[in-house]
């Protein structure tokens, strides 16, 4: 199957083009256009051409045969001066997966004259849209997420048949191999898929690069000092999420028995337990790292329900007797 390093940037609806002629008396012929929604742009002498799929060679020597027909000299130079905006399917282990839109604008490939050069790949002035970004707007990728094996599919031209190539987003990581993340066309589709078995050291490294969010949002609930919902860095691991509440309270709290709920996306929910162990190194065993929305709870202990059980006993007790007290005092 076709790789997609070499691909060419094709043209499509909403691209915008200046024409130019080498023939000073042609001036008037050219001017900027835009490809209309049905791949169509309208030009002087020519009426209605379809540009759609073309890249910038193909589509100045498609003209170049067309203004032959009118011009002596049909010699013509045909730029990109703003490209389209990107929309790129991200699916898989992100955040939030789905159709994303990326802005376009800027003169992204240069000049195409008739005798077939140009620039190759296109994209905005606002920054080439590469798997790496589209990944980031997705919500990053998961801790689940198999980094090796990251598939890039495109539609191969005008005919509608599809190529695909698998990037390896480790030695992007690792070694900065740039050719892992190509840029991205208009209609690409990105599925990052699910590892069988996430090797430990990969899951910290994904943590701490930029392919996570920056943050995440995780809920503390129970015998803490400070519960309730913190924003902490992605990939903190449990017992720094425990520290950063504040710690669980002297006595009253359970530490052999902290509960973590995950919230998964089919709906259902995994619960696990750990003991509290500040200051264990990061391991799915001892000390996992969160994610997004997960959910930590430290139950009460013996002692504490204990205390709350007398508490919740000699309540009423206290309240008569202090009734009999204000009685005795008032009729003294």
């Amino acid at each position: 199957m076709p790789t997609v390093y070499s691909d060419l940037y094709t043209l499509g609806p909403g691209d915008q083009l200046q024409l130019g002629f080498l023939d000073p008396s042609a001036k008037e012929v050219g001017g900027t256009v835009v490809i209309l929604p049905d791949g169509t742009t309208t030009l002087a002498l020519l009426g209605s051409v379809q540009l759609s799929g073309l890249t910038l060679g193909q589509a100045s020597r498609w003209l170049t045969s067309l203004y032959a027909r009118h011009l002596v000299r049909p010699q013509l130079i045909l730029s990109l001066t703003s490209a389209r905006p990107v929309q790129v399917s991200v699916l898989g282990e992100v955040g939030r997966p789905g159709l994303y839109s990326f802005g376009g604008g800027g003169a992204g490939a240069g000049p195409a004259t008739s005798s077939g050069g140009g620039a190759g790949s296109g994209g905005g002035g606002g920054g080439l849209t590469t798997p790496v970004s589209a990944i980031q707007a997705a919500g990053g990728i998961t801790l689940n997420a198999d980094i090796r094996r990251v598939i890039l599919r495109r539609v191969a031209g005008p005919g509608g048949g599809e190529k695909q190539t698998v990037l390896d987003l480790a030695q992007l990581l690792q070694v900065g191999n740039q050719r892992q993340n190509p840029i991205l066309f208009d209609g690409d589709t990105l599925i990052v898929t699910r590892a069988e078995k996430p090797l430990p050291s990969e899951v910290i490294q994904i943590g701490i690069s930029n392919l996570s969010p920056a943050t995440i949002n995780v809920t503390v609930l129970g015998e803490v000092k400070t519960p309730g919902t913190l924003a902490v860095p992605s990939n903190t691991p449990l017992q720094e999420v425990l520290m950063r509440a504040g710690g669980p309270t002297p006595w009253r709290a359970n530490k052999g028995r902290i509960e973590l709920v995950r919230l998964n996306r089919n709906g259902t929910t995994t619960s696990e337990f750990y003991d509290y162990q500040p200051g264990k190194d990061i391991s799915q065993g001892f000390n996992p790292p969160l994610r997004d929305r997960d959910t930590v709870i430290v139950r009460r202990s013996y002692y504490g329900k204990t205390v709350d059980l007398v508490n919740e006993l000699v309540a009423p007790l206290t309240s008569i007797v202090n009734t009999f007290y204000l009685y005795d005092r008032f009729n003294r």
